[in-house]
């Protein structure tokens, strides 16, 4: 597992092979990137990472020069490990919350240009993360939420659908508050 681009290109990231994580393979990342990079000022973003697992997104966002980065993961393994890198890393800007992503999602009242969220692909609520991010209003006016799941969810009909793209077995699907697609 590697940093594609940015200042902390190239840098390897070697989780201990106990935590619990599916990470997202280094070409899907790097299909994201290069969908975000036609939409995102990464100069001034604020992201949130929901269910950071090893951090590599979180720190993709910090690479590629994001203002503030939010890593939130409920295993204490997991964010350990993203404090661990980061400090290997010399980063300041990414911040890591050791909580439960769905009691976080109750009560947040913060505002991101940028919501990721790669949950177990087994978690119960998985389908109703897109709702929950917009009905706490977690996005700026021209915010992003990205979510990560498997191939048997379909959010096309999903109010602030924008756009799927399947790479293997991994899914992502933007939604967002004021883009359309082919925007």
């Amino acid at each position: 597992m590697r940093i594609i681009a940015g200042k902390l290109r190239g840098r390897r990231l070697t989780p201990p092979t106990n935590l619990p994580v599916r990470p997202t393979t280094d070409m899907a990342r790097e299909s994201l990137f290069n969908i975000l990079n036609n939409y995102v000022d990464y100069d001034d973003c604020t992201v949130l990472d929901l269910f950071a697992g090893t951090g590599a997104v979180s720190l993709e966002f910090v690479s590629r020069g994001c203002r503030e980065v939010t890593a939130v993961d409920i295993n204490a393994s997991c964010t350990d490990f993203i404090k661990m890198t980061a400090q290997r890393l010399s980063v300041d800007n990414l911040r890591v919350v050791r909580a439960d992503v769905f009691e976080l999602l109750r009560r947040a009242n913060r505002q991101f240009d940028i919501v990721f969220a790669d949950p177990p692909y087994a978690a119960p609520d998985l389908s109703r993360l897109p709702e929950m991010v917009f009905a706490r209003q977690l996005l700026t006016d021209d915010g992003i939420f990205i979510l990560e799941h498997p191939r048997e969810f379909n959010f096309d009909n999903t109010p602030h659908f924008w756009q799927h793209r399947a790479y293997g077995k991994v899914n992502f699907t933007f939604f967002a508050r004021n883009l359309e697609e082919g925007e």
